[in-house]
């Protein structure tokens, strides 16, 4: 497996240990949720999805309540997108006595669910950590859940991506010094904005090791349980009063009669 496709399942095991989705939502849900996937496609999700029934940690159903793991006309075990093409809408299928004809080229949505199984593989990943989950591919999807991971799981990937951005940014100040009088301006200036780009990650992810030592942020146990984490903040109440217009000189207030 490699590594991208690793990342994948977690993310699509994690977003499905919330709520059952079908391949369009949760297509939607890796986009917005996860920007790290934005430029995945079906081309990549549903080969996933089909991995991941055959080894038993998915079921599908159609939207209409068919048998877990039985797609529409298929068998069981076997994935079909979503949302298939409309195809050509001149004939109609046949069904059962009496019903209605289907459109040709019209699927039913498929619906993915965790499987216990799926449930305890995935608690099994929650629990490990490694080099992988510090890089920049890993990390923010593992952070995605850290809601599910236990503390001392979040402290371990927390500091193992502190210490390798503290690495890469060590590398990057000397390039930076090196290149002082040598690169041009616009050059020296994009090396010198991912250096303060780094150097606000490590910032950030020592503000976040501080509140989990001090017991600030959520307190995961990888029960499934979603946790509060760090707080956004809160909107002001009230309404929001416009700043003044400034005056030019001799205008008078408005305050005046």
């Amino acid at each position: 497996m490699s590594r991208r496709s690793g990342v994948l399942e977690f993310a699509v095991l994690g977003l499905l240990r919330e709520s059952p989705m079908h391949g369009y939502e949760l297509r939607k849900r890796l986009n917005t949720s996860l920007g790290v996937f934005r430029a995945f496609s079906y081309g990549s999700l549903y080969p996933c999805l089909k991995s991941l029934v055959q080894r038993g940690l998915l079921t599908e159903e159609d939207g209409a309540g068919a048998a877990p793991g039985r797609t529409p006309g298929g068998s069981p075990g076997s994935a079909a997108p979503a949302e298939a093409p409309q195809g050509d809408r001149r004939g109609t299928q046949k069904g059962a006595p009496g019903a209605a004809p289907l459109p040709v080229g019209r699927r039913a949505r498929i619906v993915y669910r965790l499987t216990a199984e799926g449930r305890a593989y995935f608690g099994e990943l929650l629990s490990q950590s490694g080099p992988e989950d510090w890089e920049d591919e890993h990390f923010g999807v593992r952070f995605a859940f850290f809601g599910q991971t236990s503390r001392d799981v979040r402290m371990r990937v927390l500091e193992g991506r502190r210490s390798r951005l503290e690495e890469r940014l060590a590398r990057m100040r000397a390039s930076l010094a090196r290149g002082r009088g040598r690169l041009d301006g616009y050059t020296y200036e994009l090396q010198r904005h991912g250096v303060e780009s780094v150097e606000r990650e490590v910032r950030w992810l020592s503000e976040l090791i501080e509140s989990e030592r001090a017991g600030r942020t959520g307190g995961g146990t990888g029960d499934g349980a979603q946790q509060a984490g760090p707080q956004p903040p809160a909107e002001a109440d009230g309404p929001q009063r416009r700043p003044a217009r400034p005056r030019p000189p001799g205008e008078p207030s408005e305050d005046t009669d």
